[in-house]
Parts: C-alpha cells; structure tokens; sequence
C-alpha cells in the first residue's frame, strides 16, 4: 500500500526570492527535527532546467514499541531523498521527497507527516521572511492547527474516560 500527500503552497513573494529561500530552508526555528542536508547530484539541463537529488537525515520518534524493536540509532533517524526540478523558463519549482529507511513501519505516520508538513511551510514562510528583512511571529495558521489538535486529543480523552467510567448496568439474575 501506497501512502501519499500533496501540498500546493502559494507564497506571497516573488519567484526569485522563493527559489532562493528554498536552498536556504534549514536550520529554521520550525523545522529543529532536520538534521542534515546532502546534496547528492545536481545538473543543469540542456532545456535549462536545474535537478537536484538532496538526502536529508530528520529525527522523527517512533512509537514506544517501535523504539525496543530497533536500536536507538535507527529508531530515532529518518532518510529523506529530496527530487526537485526548477524550471526557469515557467517559473516553476516541483520537490519529491520520499523515506528511504522505516517504510513500512511508517505507513502510520500519514497525520503526523502532514503535521510536519505545516511546520515546514511554516519554516519556509520564516526563511523567506528573513530574506526580505522582516520578522514574522508564529503563524496564526499554526498556532489554529495546534489548538485543533489538541482539542481532538482531549476529545478522545474525554470518550475514552467517560467511557471507563459509565456506571456498568446491573445484572439482573433470576
């Protein structure tokens, strides 16, 4: 099975400035889990287009049991190939990114990858904004995703308290 997300983002900044910001992305105070960033090839096309292969080295936990099936090295470490196509002439900039290590035991981290998906357009936003000389406080958009999941969590909480806690129907015996 095949897990996928995709994430449109339009940036209120010129091309040239979002080009820019994208090589420049780590470190950001959004995106602390990125470790490394290796380039692993880069070529500039004969149509102008400029592809690059990128190797990232994120922390990314695992659940517990996750955490006593593989050594502390690997349990905590999470590869990331990166594809990106710049186009110049169209303005465009398409990225790829998929997990090398942790495939199959990470097919249940849909909602967390899409969390984290936010905190990197986040991270963007800070990087570009330092670019152009301005501060930007934490995202209203971010703060509204955290208070959501918290929310939901206390949700479920509650259920599952209220749930333990139901007064159990007597049994009647004859």
């Amino acid at each position: 099975m095949v897990k996928h997300f995709f994430d449109l983002s339009t940036l209120r900044s010129s091309w040239d400035q979002v080009a820019s910001a994208f090589w420049q992305r780590y470190p950001n105070p959004y995106s602390k889990h990125v470790l490394t960033e290796d380039v692993i090839y880069r070529e500039v096309t004969s149509d102008n287009k400029l592809l690059s292969r990128r190797l990232l080295t994120k922390t990314n936990r695992l659940p517990r049991w996750g955490e006593m099936v593989f050594p502390n090295n690997l349990a905590r470490s999470v590869f990331v190939v990166e594809d990106s196509i710049v186009d110049f002439q169209n303005r465009t900039f398409t990225t790829l990114t998929w997990n090398i290590n942790h495939t199959r035991i990470m097919e249940f981290g849909l909602a967390r990858f899409r969390r984290n998906q936010i905190k990197a357009t986040e991270g963007f936003e800070y990087i570009l904004a330092n670019l152009q000389g301005e501060v930007l406080p934490k995202t209203l958009k971010g703060a509204t995703e955290k208070a959501k999941e918290t929310a939901l969590a206390a949700t479920e909480k509650a259920k599952d308290l209220a749930s333990k806690a139901a007064p159990q129907k007597a049994k009647q015996f004859i």
